[in-house]
């Protein structure tokens, strides 16, 4: 109860104003297979990349970093999940190396399901998704290990990542391997940005999701998110604009902006 006690009439309308578009946007991709979303370098490179590999008659590499349960992971299982269709229909070997023994389990359904769909599922190996550590170094030696002895043609790395993020895109470059990274952490995208084919930046990740999805859940989340951030800049933006008008004339506008954000 404490916490709704410091609760204000304001608190509740931002709140409405945030959460109704998502609810919105979601009914309407589910009413309407034609939201548009745009395409990305990086996005139309995963079909690129996925080609080269089968042409070179190569593995194919997805990790999803150090990524645990979380909306960075889903977003990356709707990619995972349409690489794994692709390669089940070529009849590609796909590796996925994992380090949390939670998210292993979900990736494996994952590409099991996507193999079925594909009308694949004999060629489903589990052994093509291994467990290689728990500890951020282990697993990074591990996964030079495996992309190294399977001369893996096209490496996807999506997800979140730290310092061992220059290691694993090292790790494909040194072999020839056609990469594409995508990372939420701000750190480690320049170091993606050197040594990728093509990256995508930040939030771009949840817009590949839903791009080759195609989920009207993701979509429609996606266009809600846009709104919020539209919504956020014109509140701001008319902030500075009283704040700026209330500075050169201040009696003409009477407005206590102090009192205001203790309401918030």
């Amino acid at each position: 109860m404490q916490g709704i006690e410091h609760a204000t009439w304001m608190i509740f309308l931002l709140t409405f104003l945030l959460l109704a578009p998502v609810f919105y946007y979601i009914r309407k991709a589910q009413k309407s297979k034609n939201l548009f979303v745009r395409k990305i370098p990086g996005i139309e490179a995963i079909e690129e990349t996925i080609t080269k590999s089968v042409e070179a008659g190569r593995p194919i590499s997805f990790t999803s970093g150090l990524c645990g349960i979380g909306p960075t992971l889903y977003a990356c299982l709707g990619v995972l999940f349409y690489i794994a269709k692709r390669a089940a229909t070529f009849k590609a070997k796909l590796l996925v190396p994992q380090n949390d023994p939670e998210v292993l389990a979900i990736t494996e359904d994952t590409v099991q399901r996507a193999y079925r769909v594909a009308k694949r599922e004999n060629f489903f190996d589990p052994k093509n998704i291994p467990f290689l550590s728990t500890e951020q170094f282990a697993f990074a030696a591990g996964y030079i290990g495996l992309v190294q002895r399977e001369r893996v043609g096209g490496a996807f790395l999506f997800g979140e990542f730290a310092a061992e993020s220059l290691i694993l895109a090292e790790a494909g470059q040194q072999i020839g391997a056609h990469q594409v990274g995508a990372t939420v952490s701000p750190e480690q995208v320049a170091f993606f940005i050197v040594s990728c084919d093509y990256t995508l930046i930040g939030e771009e990740i949840f817009a590949a999701s839903a791009y080759l999805s195609q989920d009207p859940i993701q979509i429609g989340s996606l266009y809600a998110q846009d709104f919020s951030k539209y919504l956020i800049v014109g509140i701001i933006f008319c902030g500075v604009i009283f704040a700026t008008i209330q500075s050169f004339y201040p009696d003409l506008i009477y407005f206590d902006f102090k009192s205001f954000w203790t309401i918030l």
